[in-house]
């Protein structure tokens, strides 16, 4: 016992609560967004050989999306509450607890892996009927989706592994592994998908061949740097018993955030109803705006990947002049990115939307669209960057709710209400108004956990000065 204190003593501070702000946000951040606009970048190659196929083809996997989110929320959801419990215990200088949610967070990788695999084996073509009555699409997806389901262990392991690099502050090898995966994506995608280099055509099977792959393959990578580069927490599986506690306490900060991310898939699939009862282009319009708003989200969802273990650790070292300093620069960079997202998508919706095959009438209905949508933007990266920071200080159930009101008391209840004029334009408005809404009720929050959480650290800063 006396051995590991003097090494944990011996262990010299961590970059995220000595470095200045501005460059430790970036330096975190850059990584982040870069992998994250890699990651954008092969969810739109995927569909953009997706949609030289057919049309049916591009909306069975637009049709898909929500089960896809549905993955992602529950590993990114975890991720974000492992995030929290790892960094703060690093900033404890809790090495010990720190281990120990590492082993756990690989145990809870295999969990969800397992019961995703059993749903998508079982579920996959119930899932598609529920949707449209349409045998092609119900086909094509329900191959792509069993395929993304039954071997979703390379995603979850990925992210969970790269959960663990982040909450040490190694980003850079996070934008190593997602990249390295992107590229294989892009790289299979054409080739399983129409047959070349002597592989079978697999169609939309082959786009999801191709993405399981690329996920396979940075899971491996994720695993090695960690192994080899993450010194700071050690990870291993030998004698290893579950801890209801870590557990506990990952699933306090993740499971708002799961259900958070998941509320994002309910809302698809009923904006996907009400869209395609105009019909199944307008659907794939939506499935569209999807994979093109991501180049505008995704660097802001990298920035708040940078940000967490910063917020995490600064907490747990009570230094709250730097947790002030990350918040407003994240809101800053947050917002300007938005702001290009704004203008990209007001002046190029034609240019955005001829990368999917986009035939006249799917122009009609997407320039609009685009137009009406991305005005959402402008509100939309202080909400992001709220949600985060309310997560990080363990106030998930703030951010769940904003998530709540936003999609599922205002987007769908507005959507379903302008889509009884028969005017299909009008329905895209449910989005700028759902983020007013969103903005009033960060506002409110931001100024509850400054006056709950940094505040009092601020208080007994002074005093001990």
């Amino acid at each position: 016992m006396n051995t590991q204190q003097s090494q944990t003593t011996e262990k010299k501070e961590n970059k995220m609560g000595v470095m200045p702000v501005n460059r430790l946000l970036i330096s975190m951040s850059i990584p982040m967004i870069i992998s994250m606009l890699v990651q954008a970048l092969y969810n739109i190659v995927d569909s953009m050989f997706v949609s030289r196929l057919s049309e049916n083809a591009l909306t069975a996997v637009s049709l898909a999306f929500p089960a896809q989110n549905l993955m992602i929320a529950v590993a990114t959801g975890t991720g974000v509450g492992i995030n929290a419990l790892l960094s703060k215990s690093l900033g404890e200088k809790n090495f010990e607890k720190a281990n120990k949610t590492a082993n756990n967070a690989i145990f809870l990788a295999f969990c969800s892996y397992a019961i995703f695999a059993i749903l998508g084996f079982f579920f996959s073509r119930i899932f598609f009927e529920l949707q449209t009555s349409d045998q092609d699409i119900v086909e094509q997806g329900t191959h792509y989706l069993s395929i993304c389901t039954v071997l979703s262990f390379g995603m979850m392991f990925q992210i969970t592994s790269e959960r663990l690099l982040q909450s040490t502050g190694k980003t850079f090898y996070t934008m190593i592994t997602q990249g390295t995966g992107a590229i294989i994506n892009i790289i299979f995608d054409p080739i399983f998908i129409f047959g070349l280099l002597g592989f079978p055509k697999m169609g939309t099977a082959g786009a999801a061949a191709a993405t399981v792959m690329g996920q396979i393959i940075a899971a491996i990578l994720a695993i090695i740097f960690n192994r080899v580069r993450n010194k700071e927490i050690h990870v291993t599986m030998r004698n290893f018993r579950p801890d209801g506690n870590i557990i506990k306490n990952i699933y306090l900060v993740g499971i708002p955030s799961i259900i958070l991310a998941a509320i994002g898939s309910i809302m698809t699939f009923g904006m996907n109803k009400i869209l395609i009862a105009f019909s199944t282009t307008a659907a794939a319009v939506f499935g569209v705006y999807f994979k093109l708003q991501s180049f505008v989200f995704m660097p802001v969802f990298g920035l708040n990947n940078g940000m967490v273990p910063i917020l995490a650790y600064n907490y747990g070292a009570r230094r709250p002049d730097r947790i002030t300093k990350t918040i407003k620069l994240s809101v800053f960079y947050a917002t300007l990115i938005m702001i290009i997202g704004v203008l990209v998508f007001q002046f190029f919706p034609a240019q955005l939307l001829g990368i999917f095959q986009a035939s006249e009438y799917m122009l009609k209905i997407g320039k609009p669209a685009l137009r009406i949508i991305s005005f959402s933007f402008l509100m939309a990266g202080f909400s992001i960057i709220t949600s985060s920071v309310l997560q990080a200080f363990s106030h998930g159930f703030l951010s769940l709710s904003i998530s709540v009101i936003r999609q599922l008391v205002v987007i769908l209840p507005v959507a379903y209400l302008l889509s009884l004029s028969g005017n299909i334009d009008l329905i895209w408005v449910a989005f700028p108004v759902a983020e007013i809404v969103s903005l009033l009720l960060c506002c409110v929050y931001m100024r509850f956990v400054f006056k709950k959480e940094i505040k009092p650290l601020e208080i007994t800063a002074n005093n001990a000065g």
